[in-house]
């Protein structure tokens, strides 16, 4: 029998030594995880990929936020082609015990992120028309993928931003969730992963005043029940490495 991995999310925390691919700020990002049975992930993730879970249960989540200031190491942002607006699907998975996210989607409103981080990724992004209201201490968010057939792939979703939490407990929910830095893809047979750093979330309670989504029936993923689990972060910076074929 194989021994299952002993998965470290602690020193997968520390900055690579070299010099990363690109940085970017994500802003304004709310977490809706619901628990899902990890049976019901499995046929949606790559073989070689073990599904990451908490006291025995796996997640599933939609994250909405706003992309600012992306750009390659040594050169400056364009307003013009670093801002967009994002909203993935997701859930957790671990490859020799390094833990990280499994991307079933993500929608965004540049087509041009779209293109080259479908390329230089190997993820499934697709354009999406977003639009984003902020009224004081309340979001609206609202996306819709471009080309849908006839039950399209939609979000529209408000809330209320809450009291400052902080940062995670180590060994807590909230930190397994929140506190991933890696990224995997796959192509054909091969896996890819993806390094990132950035420093530990700021978190903040969320209050949802509506929420109406297809992302998950467009991916073909079970829909959970009740009511999802929030998190919202202000503001993080991150470092982005490129992706490296997992042997």
């Amino acid at each position: 029998m194989a021994r299952p991995d002993v998965i470290d999310r602690l020193s997968i925390r520390q900055r690579p030594g070299v010099l990363p691919l690109m940085y970017q700020s994500w802003r304004k990002l709310l977490f809706m995880h619901w628990r899902l049975p990890a049976e019901l992930l499995r046929p949606h993730v790559p073989e070689r990929l073990r599904i990451d879970t908490f006291d025995g249960e796996a997640w599933v989540g939609i994250t909405p936020f706003l992309v600012r200031n992306l750009r390659p190491a040594f050169l400056p942002a364009l307003p013009w082609l670093s801002d967009f607006d994002e909203v993935n699907v997701r859930t957790y998975v671990h490859h020799d015990g390094v833990p990280g996210v499994w991307f079933f989607s993500l929608d965004a409103s540049s087509l041009l992120a779209v293109i080259g981080a479908s390329a230089a990724y190997r993820l499934p992004y697709r354009y999406a028309e977003i639009i984003v209201r902020e009224e004081k201490e309340k979001i609206v968010y609202s996306s819709r993928r471009a080309g849908s057939a006839a039950e399209p792939a939609v979000l529209k979703v408000s809330w209320l931003k809450g009291d400052m939490v902080g940062e995670a407990e180590p060994e807590s929910l909230e930190f397994f969730l929140v506190e991933r830095y890696c990224l995997y893809a796959a192509a054909g047979n091969d896996l890819y992963r993806a390094r990132i750093f950035h420093p530990p979330w700021k978190l903040q309670t969320a209050e949802l005043i509506s929420c109406r989504s297809t992302l998950l029936e467009a991916q073909r993923l079970p829909k959970p029940e009740g009511h999802p689990l929030l998190h919202y972060s202000e503001l993080q910076d991150t470092s982005i490495w490129p992706l490296k074929k997992v042997t």
